[in-house]
């Protein structure tokens, strides 16, 4: 970790600045905890690079020019900006570019081969002194997909909302340790739920061949896993927008960061709910109160001899429907006025977002 001391905290102010810039967001605190996150994944060199950049891929001469470093040092720091997983490199006309990661979705994620207990307590800072990293207007940045089996066949359900079709239409398909448990696991606190189940998944074969962080695998380990994520009880998330699809999630409340902010700071906005909701057939219903203790989001309350679904809490995830021993509960499709439809990909993410920032 680098040293925050009077001569570098104005870098990493400016770089902490500029990842807040982003459509993703990364809020400043009154503790200044983000400053000191930053020092532990960023060395001066970098933060001064970083400080200057954006998500727009530029050249090292030209990112070199506005932060004043030597152009061919500051190529020789953005490569190793790059195994560090803080920049992202492609191959330009005859030159290499680097753009700045967002924190999350992102350059934090791509910590994961390097966080030790140290960056798990920094992190843990930040994300309470930010209560939850500050969920903002607009789009989220996750959204819930549901339970396959709690849709009945006659409930319309498109490609981009079943977790199944997405691993379905890949090439190739990965897996890598869940960072929020084991930042949680690091701390000694969290959960037992499967720790390698983050999935992430490409339209090219052999995406995943020879990687430090994701575990090749084949596309029957990958519906496997997404199996075994409900029966844990494991809520579904990917980004919010409906094409361009490279990851699910498998998330739980203790210790994801998405779903922390709905069960620690009550914000029923930081995640994006499914198109589908929840609904009791009061005749089969039998009041045990199984899926009251399944929910994760207080969504359903077992009084009067039956279960009642509130719908402004119900994200549509489908895991009450896995535990109810009468076949009660269902997931049926939100009425049209009431849905949430994503954006439709990353870049209409990006400005929606934005225009909700601005």
């Amino acid at each position: 970790m680098a040293e925050l001391n009077a001569e570098n905290e104005a870098t990493y102010r400016a770089l902490a600045r500029q990842l807040d810039a982003m459509p993703n967001g990364f809020p400043a605190t009154q503790t200044g905890a983000e400053l000191r996150l930053l020092a532990w994944m960023f060395t001066p060199e970098e933060a001064r690079l970083g400080s200057v950049m954006t998500m727009e891929p530029e050249s090292p001469d030209a990112i070199a020019s506005r932060a004043g470093v030597e152009p061919r040092a500051a190529a020789r720091t953005l490569k190793d900006m790059v195994r560090h997983g803080l920049v992202t490199m492609q191959r330009g006309d005859r030159v290499l570019l680097f753009a700045l990661m967002p924190f999350v979705v992102g350059s934090y994620e791509a910590q994961l081969p390097r966080m030790d207990a140290e960056m798990a307590a920094l992190f843990e800072a930040y994300f309470r002194d930010s209560q939850g990293m500050q969920a903002v207007p607009g789009p989220s940045v996750h959204r819930v997909l549901p339970v396959g089996e709690a849709i009945g066949n006659n409930v319309e359900i498109h490609p981009y909302e079943r977790a199944a079709a997405l691993v379905e239409s890949a090439k190739s398909w990965g897996v890598r340790q869940c960072i929020c448990r084991t930042q949680q696991h690091l701390l000694g606190k969290g959960c037992d739920a499967p720790i390698e189940n983050c999935m992430v998944f490409a339209p090219v074969e052999g995406a995943f061949d020879g990687s430090d962080v994701n575990r090749a695998i084949t596309k029957d380990e990958a519906l496997r896993i997404l199996r075994e994520a409900e029966e844990a009880g494991l809520v579904h998330s990917v980004s919010n927008h409906r094409s361009g699809q490279y990851y699910i999630c498998n998330c739980c409340t203790c210790c994801c960061g998405v779903l922390r902010r709905v069960a620690e700071f009550d914000v029923p906005t930081a995640i994006a709910r499914s198109a589908f909701l929840a609904v009791v057939d009061e005749t089969l219903c039998i009041g045990c109160g199984a899926c009251e203790d399944r929910c994760k989001f207080g969504a359903i309350a077992a009084t009067g001899g039956v279960a009642v679904v509130d719908p402004m809490r119900c994200v549509g995830c489908g895991q009450c429907t896995l535990v109810c021993p009468v076949d009660a509960i269902s997931l049926t499709r939100r009425p049209e006025d009431d849905l949430l439809v994503p954006p439709l990909d990353e870049a209409a993410w990006q400005a929606e977002r934005m225009a909700h920032r601005l």
